[in-house]
Parts: structure tokens; C-alpha cells; sequence
């Protein structure tokens, strides 16, 4: 028989309907009508609407979005609808199945499990299986249906919270194991330089920006370096930037150069980019494998700084440069050759470095100027390889008064002539130096493409 609504006085009912409304959708078959839902007390300051269904194929119909909790009789009879899903095995108990059944067709809804007052094991292997709670039929009355209804509710937004931040938790650590994977390794086997990196992403909890930066050995002995800047900072310049690095260093490999090189480079620019008003910046040098000379192209980039002993750190000449990728189609980019000398270190950056404001005001930029200065304060101070680009970044920040909002990128390779004297066959040539993290081991074996193993990313 269908079970009764259960009835309010009209103050009741008044003072209910200033409470919250949540629908019950009872489930149970009870032919001899022993069973009948409690009224719940006006104090308890919930109405409750009631919906009833005798089997499962009726409570799939009545179980809309707007139903909170459904209320099962562990008791009903295991119908065709159960044995379909083939839910339960030949020793699992009907209720169970039937639980098991509700709890598919209802992922989003707080189920409470109606037990005898003996069959407890059967109860708590209802909560096991799902059910937020387990109420016991002979105990039943309005104030303890009523808390019950009100904690499954709130337990089951609770769980299904908890499930989404799980999910998004994974999400976000698979997504920082690929952008992490997409940092570049740089392949200095064989070379006398030097290497360290920094790299910080404008966007929040993100490890890869629209800046990009790499570094290879040709088997001729030329160090190839670049550094570029996809104008933007989501994830679809991210991913440009990354689509670019790894052209580079495919052609670079392939032994492009200067302005052949950065024309293929426009052509993959044009082709992946999402719109036409997407450009990027670009930085590329070139150094012969004795180390003292270079080549240098500039397409709308920043002019990389070189700094000599006892010589004021100044940046490369950068009158010949050409313009940003993907601006003019039949743009050139001319290579300007550099004499480098025998110790030296070379400085690469992008704009996010120099774009910081200083100031009181905040309406000053730091400027390439600015950022001369600064190195050179720091150059003074003793300060080089991943000491220097740390400090660097790190006073960048300050004089901004917090983070950046853009992208940063900045690189440094140095070579010391007096050191590549004193090198011994297999010693150090072509090492990386990327400051080792908290509790880690300082790297002591070269970066080697036969040993990835041993290749290490610069630190975030």
C-alpha cells in the first residue's frame, strides 16, 4: 500500500516553510501496510516532501533532479531489474543487490538503507557498499528520520565535493608531469660552456608559459641557443611555444641556420598558430666551437647582454634585427657575426625580465637599461652562473613589489678560457649546473643525450 504523506499542523507547516524543502523518495513494498513514514516535528525546521514507489522500475521514473534522498527497504523483493544489471552474485544478499541497484541509477543522491532492528550486519554492509546512512524500522520516529535525512544529504554533497577535488587534484598533477616533460633537456656534450637557466610561468600553478628556451651541440662543435617569447599567457601559447622549441632544435639538428632557419620557423608559426594576430619573438645565437665568436639573429627579441672580465656587462649590437615571427611573410632576418673573446658570459632573456615596474609611482618600467645596471651591481658582487640569474629574478620581484605577470625566461652560458686550459680528457666540458632542490645531491655527472638519466631541467 502506498505510504502516507505525513500530515503538519498549520503552525507546523508555517514555520516549516521558512526552513529548507527536501523530497524523499521512499522505496518499499509492504503489502500488509505495517509500515508507514514517521510525521516529522514542526521544531525539526525541514519540510520534507514525500514520494513513494512499491519497486525499483517505479522509482526510476520517479527519481528526477530535484529528489535529495531516497530512502530503500532493504527488505524489498529483488525484481528483474536487479538481475538484469547483474548486480548480485549467487552469495550476495538481495538487498544488497538492490542497493547496488539504486546506488547506479542514482550516483548524485544521499540513499539511506531501512533494515530490521536485528539484521544490523546487513546495515552496515549497506553503508559499506554506498549508503550514507542506515536507519532500523522498529526504532524509527520523525526527529530521528528527520536528522537522518538532513546528515545523508549533507555527507553525500560532502563525498561527491571531496570526489571533484580528488579528480581535479589528478588532473592538475597529470597536467604538471606532462608540462614538466616539456621542459627542455639541454645536449652540451663535448662543449666547454657553461649553462644554467630560469624560467617562471605568468600563469598561476602552471609550470610552462608562452616563453621557450633550448640549447644543443651540433656534431660540427657549434653551441646553438635559443630564446623566444609567443606573445600571450594561456595554455594555447604554452603549447605554441613548445611546438616552436621543438622545431628549432629538429632544424638545428638538421643544420638550418640564421635567416633559413627562422623563415621555416615562420611557416610552422603561420600554420599552428590559432588566429593571425599571434607572433612570437626570437633570439638566436650560434657559437663556433672554439667559443670566441658568434652568430646573431634578432627578430623583434631583446638584445642578449655579454659580460667580459674587468669589462661593464653591455648588450650585443641590435640595429640589424628583424621583425617578429609571424608579423611579415616574406620578412629576413639577417645574421650578424659577434666577437665573444676568451672568457666571457652571455646573457639571454625575455621581456618579462625587463617589462617589471620600479618606482613609487609603478609606472616605470625597468627597461633594458635598468636591467644592465642591475647585473652589473651584481657582476660586482662576486655574483655568476645560477647565483646570478636567482639574484637577478629574485630582485626583479622586489623592485615590481610581488610576482610577475608575465612570463620570464632567462638563460646564461659562459665560457672561462683558463678553465678549458685546465680541463682533463671526459672532465667536466659541457656540464650543466642547474641548482640542485632541497635535500638533493649537487649533479656531478655531464648532461648527455646517451644518458638521460642524467640530464637535469633547470629548477622553477
Amino acid at each position: 500500500m502506498p505510504v502516507p504523506e505525513p500530515q503538519q499542523g498549520a503552525e507546523g507547516a508555517a514555520e516549516a516553510s521558512h526552513g529548507a524543502v527536501l523530497t524523499l523518495l521512499v522505496i518499499e513494498d509492504d503489502p500488509a501496510g505495517t509500515f508507514t513514514v514517521p510525521e516529522l516535528p514542526a521544531e525539526a525546521g525541514t519540510r520534507v516532501r514525500i514520494r513513494t514507489a512499491r519497486n525499483l522500475t517505479e522509482a526510476g521514473r520517479l527519481l528526477t533532479d530535484d529528489v535529495d534522498c531516497v530512502l530503500l527497504d532493504l527488505a524489498l523483493p529483488t525484481g528483474s531489474e536487479t538481475r538484469a544489471s547483474g548486480s548480485g552474485n549467487a552469495g550476495e544478499a538481495d538487498g544488497l543487490a538492490t542497493l547496488e541497484h539504486v546506488l547506479r541509477i542514482a550516483p548524485r543522491h544521499a540513499v539511506l538503507a531501512l533494515t530490521a532492528q536485528d539484521d544490523t550486519e546487513l546495515a552496515a554492509a549497506a553503508v559499506r557498499v554506498g549508503a550514507q546512512d542506515y536507519l532500523c524500522r522498529d526504532e524509527l520516529d520523525g526527529r530521528l528520520l528527520s536528522r537522518a535525512i538532513r546528515y545523508a544529504v549533507e555527507r553525500k554533497r560532502a563525498d561527491i565535493a571531496q570526489r571533484r577535488l580528488t579528480e581535479s587534484t589528478l588532473r592538475a598533477q597529470e597536467n604538471a608531469r606532462l608540462e614538466r616533460g616539456l621542459l627542455p633537456t639541454p645536449l652540451l656534450e663535448g662543449s666547454d660552456l657553461r649553462f644554467a637557466a630560469r624560467y617562471r610561468p605568468g600563469r598561476s600553478r602552471a609550470l610552462l608559459g608562452g616563453d621557450f628556451y633550448d640549447t644543443v651541440r651540433t656534431p660540427d662543435g657549434t653551441v646553438h641557443v635559443v630564446i623566444g617569447d609567443v606573445c600571450g599567457h594561456g595554455p594555447d601559447e604554452a603549447a605554441l611555444g613548445v611546438e616552436l622549441r621543438i622545431a628549432w632544435r629538429a632544424l638545428t639538428m638538421a643544420g638550418l641556420c640564421g635567416d633559413e632557419l627562422l623563415s621555416t620557423l615562420q611557416q610552422v608559426l603561420e600554420h599552428e598558430r590559432e588566429s593571425e594576430e599571434i607572433f612570437a619573438t626570437l633570439c638566436t645565437v650560434d657559437i663556433t666551437p672554439d667559443g670566441r665568436r658568434a652568430g646573431l639573429c634578432l627578430a623583434g627579441h631583446p638584445a642578449p647582454l655579454l659580460a667580459r672580465p674587468g669589462r661593464a656587462a653591455h648588450l650585443l649590437p641590435y640595429e640589424d634585427g628583424g621583425p617578429a615571427l609571424g608579423l611579415l611573410p616574406r620578412a629576413r632576418w639577417p645574421r650578424r657575426q659577434v666577437e665573444l673573446g676568451g672568457s666571457w658570459s652571455l646573457m639571454m632573456y625575455t621581456d618579462g625580465l625587463i617589462e617589471g615596474r620600479v618606482g613609487e609611482s609603478g609606472t616605470q618600467r625597468l627597461g633594458q637599461d635598468g636591467m644592465v645596471a642591475m647585473i652589473n651591481r651584481q657582476l660586482a658582487e662576486g655574483l655568476t652562473g645560477e647565483d646570478l640569474l636567482e639574484a637577478a629574478v629574485a630582485q626583479v620581484r622586489e623592485l615590481n613589489g610581488g610576482e610577475l605577470t608575465d612570463d620570464v625566461a632567462v638563460l646564461l652560458l659562459d665560457r672561462d678560457e683558463e678553465r678549458v686550459r685546465r680541463r682533463i680528457p671526459n672532465g667536466d666540458r659541457g656540464r650543466s649546473i642547474p641548482r640542485p632542490r632541497p635535500g638533493s645531491a649537487p649533479p656531478t655527472a655531464p648532461v648527455s643525450a646517451a644518458n638521460p638519466a642524467n640530464a637535469q631541467r633547470p629548477p622553477l
